[in-house]
């Protein structure tokens, strides 16, 4: 017999919240919105988030933060080294603590960090999220998404904080790595995919940092953003947008960084206005770790800590994390007369709603049995780690020396060719946790370059040297390292980023940079092993782009890996022996200069090429969408199936793809619009349709994109979404600046206003494989 209507399942979701929230006290309500976070004591306490520290003091044990049953558990096991057993068992006590505080027995949403795969000790480490961007595959990325999905909820968690989508600006930014790239469509259809792939298995996506994040003055971690309304809703905004109203997300998380003077934390515009009375929204908002409480010691736009929560209430928020900290001041400013009850219900139905959907009171569920211990790393998943590392390597540059010869003598030189840490992002397990442990093991088995390299070329004589740290300004080892090259038929030199937290890393969260020269030492040793004529690979493994204009001209080949994960040192090497014909894409360029230019290829005219204007060139050394491989592709017969289109119409754009290699490829074929003349500045190009196919040698496809007048539209000057008449060039083709096929069509009669509903914001794609005559 069904104790409660809440517990009803033929009831509508919106039935039984309405019933239980008629059942909470206003403490039990505040409760909902909250959260705790049980850290264990280990290592540097300033590691795991901003300013943890600060809030550890004072803070209340976790059953009196329970007493009135609990919103959210955060990071129950991605905050120690516990097996999965243990963390299981963990959370199934954390849970039986809030069932009892709760007088309904409601049980607490757990999340978790999940941008590289779970960030649990044990679990498959993926790429990091600018290694997604550079596979150009949303279908690879939505078979990531729902792997994470499964395992989360078969051991009991039922949220994850990802995707990222704030869209690069600045290269110096630390975050970089976490990012999909600097396109917002590039960003939106993966990020999409991530979503759907996730929440198919019952785990609810967290976009974040909403918005404007990347943005920040000088790439500085949580500095201010100063865009324009047009510049957030035309770029920042674009990924959000598609993931809410095409993926159907479940979570928002704010960003830290204040939007023009505003902090989104407190911002009802973007909460609730644009969220969800425009875009539809129906989720939760989650707040950034402790983001409510630097309304008031960061931001200063509320002079307490009960201002601050009766703001960003106010504004939209749903919940606190990572722990309840200012939301228990709710009740007095109640009762104060400062916050209206219905602000407070409005918030707590939502979370109602969504333990409901979960299915966390449906009648037999019990979380302090629910989890199950499982295999973190299987075969599988490390079989996808590796197809998914394969996928988004680039290969930049190739004057025959790649494919490696498989006897050759080769000098592995620089720290990244020894450093397995090196291919993890600042949210793995191994950087963000086990890093700050005396050991720095790795949580999963992480095989190096080296090793790789040795497996990959049993016939090779390989000697490995590091020459120099990767953070270290000692040059000592960079003579011996000069010698290895001299006596090695090709030095492979494997140079770039260790990733940390706040400072700790050369890349990730708080660890920005001046300029784009390599850190420490790194550029001295490339210097020194160019220098002895040895043919030289530079191999990159990075978390954001570096310059390599002084280099590029004395490589034979550049090799480009983002934080390609576990299994990184298998796909590098195997594209170094030719195993693997690479098809990553760039997406973000590869600037020349090292003296840190913010700008991406998203730019209008003065923020491009102007002779006689500026003595700076801001075009990148390789640019966005750019990579080869180790066959070439054709690009052919473009045709647009009409010359004018209504402002409300289509236009196929087609092109032939032809492999005229002597192996099989795989090949992003890249739409980008110009629109030559509009009303008010717009960019010179940009990126609104791609796919990634594969040809066999000398097969060809013919590739259909699908534009609709929607995705030509812009904010005019009045900023009202608009689809302007006027003449529209297409560019297809092999990267941003490949201007191989070129042609146009025309929008005919008055301007259409878009509005802010619904619209298209994906062009589809379609690929009919070609017969040759006769066959």
């Amino acid at each position: 017999m069904i104790a409660a209507p809440w517990r009803d399942p033929s009831l509508s979701t919106a039935e039984r919240a309405e019933a239980l929230l008629a059942d909470l006290t206003p403490e039990e309500k505040i409760a909902q919105l909250g959260s705790y976070w049980k850290r264990p004591e280990m290592g540097d306490a300033e590691g795991f988030a901003p300013m943890q520290s600060t809030f550890d003091e004072g803070r209340d044990p976790f059953e009196a933060a329970a007493q009135h049953g609990l919103g959210h558990l955060t990071r129950a096991l991605g905050s120690a080294p516990l097996d999965a057993r243990a963390g299981v068992e963990q959370l199934r006590a954390l849970q039986a603590v809030v069932i009892a505080g709760s007088r309904q027995g409601i049980p607490a949403i757990a999340h978790e960090e999940c941008l590289t795969g779970l960030m649990a000790h044990g679990a498959t480490t993926y790429p990091a999220a600018i290694a997604w961007g550079a596979s150009f595959d949303p279908e690879l990325i939505g078979e990531m998404a729902a792997r994470i999905g499964a395992d989360m909820r078969t051991l009991g968690t039922h949220m994850g904080l990802s995707p990222v989508l704030d869209v690069v600006r600045d290269y110096r930014w630390g975050r970089i790595e976490e990012t999909l790239g600097e396109d917002p469509y590039l960003a939106g259809m993966l990020a999409t995919a991530y979503v759907r792939g996730l929440q198919g298995e019952g785990v609810v996506a967290t976009l974040k940092h909403f918005a404007g994040h990347a943005a920040s003055r000088a790439g500085r971690n949580h500095a201010p953003v100063s865009i324009g309304r047009r510049e957030l809703h035309e770029i920042d905004l674009v990924p959000f947008e598609m993931a809410v109203r095409l993926g159907g997300a479940g979570a928002v998380m704010n960003s830290y960084a204040d939007l023009d003077g505003i902090a989104p934390a407190a911002s009802r515009w973007l909460l609730t206005e644009l969220l969800r009375d425009t875009w539809g929204f129906e989720g939760t908002v989650v707040s950034d770790y402790w983001a409510v409480n630097f309304l008031q010691s960061m931001h200063r736009v509320a002079g307490t800590t009960r201002d601050a929560a009766v703001a960003t209430l106010r504004a939209g928020m749903d919940v606190e994390l990572p722990e309840t900290s200012t939301f228990p001041e709710l009740l007095d400013a109640i009762a104060a007369g400062e916050l209206e009850q219905e602000v407070l219900d409005t918030a707590v139905r939502r979370v109602l709603r969504q333990k409901i959907a979960l299915g966390l009171l449906d009648p037999g569920h019990d979380p302090t049995t629910a989890g199950e211990a499982i295999d973190l790393d299987p075969p599988q998943s490390r079989a996808l780690a590796r197809r998914m590392a394969e996928e988004s390597v680039v290969l930049l540059r190739n004057e025959g020396a790649l494919p490696l010869a498989p006897g050759a003598r080769i000098a592995l030189l620089g720290p990244t060719g020894l450093e397995a840490r090196s291919f993890l992002g600042c949210y793995s397990f191994t950087n963000h946790v086990l890093s700050r442990l005396e050991d720095h093991g790795t949580s999963v088995p992480v095989p190096t370059l080296a090793e790789a390299l040795a497996a990959e070329l049993p016939g090779a004589q390989v000697t490995a040297l590091p020459g120099v740290a990767i953070n270290d300004e000692d040059t000592s080892g960079i003579p011996a390292a000069v010698a290895a090259a001299e006596a090695a038929d090709v030095a492979v030199l494997a140079v770039g980023d260790l990733a940390g937290l706040f400072g700790a890393g050369t890349s990730g969260e708080g660890c920005d940079v001046a300029d784009l020269r390599l850190p420490g030492s790194q550029h001295a040793l490339v210097e020194a092993v160019l220098a002895t004529g040895t043919s030289v690979v530079l191999v990159l493994v990075t978390g954001r782009p570096y310059a390599l204009g002084e280099y590029a001209d004395r490589c034979a080949a550049i090799v480009q890996a983002f934080m390609p994960g576990e299994e990184g040192g298998g796909a590098i090497a195997g594209v170094l022996s030719g195993r693997v014909n690479p098809s990553g894409r760039l997406p973000l360029g590869i600037p020349r200069g090292m003296g840190g230019q913010p700008g991406t290829y998203l730019a209008p005219v003065l923020a491009w090429v102007s002779e006689g204007i500026s003595n700076i060139d801001p075009q990148p050394l390789y640019p966005f969408g750019f990579g080869l491989g180790y066959t070439r592709f054709a690009y052919s017969d473009l045709t647009l199936s009409a010359e004018e289109i209504a402002a409300d119409g289509a236009v196929e754009i087609s092109a032939t793809v032809t492999n005229t290699g002597d192996r099989e490829g795989r090949e992003v074929v890249q739409l980008y619009l110009s629109d030559p003349v509009a009303s008010v500045v717009r960019p010179l190009k940009r990126l609104v349709g791609f796919t990634k196919i594969g040809l066999a040698a000398g097969e060809s496809a013919r590739v259909t994109f699908t534009l609709h007048a929607d995705c030509t539209s812009f904010l005019d000057e009045g900023y009202r979404r608009i689809v302007e008449p006027g003449e529209l060039r297409v560019r297809v083709g092999a990267s941003s600046e490949d201007a191989t096929l070129e042609g146009s069509f025309r929008i005919v009669g008055p301007v259409r206003e878009v509005g802010d509903g619904p619209r298209e914001l994906v062009t589809p794609v379609g690929v009919e494989r070609v017969v040759p005559a006769g066959a």
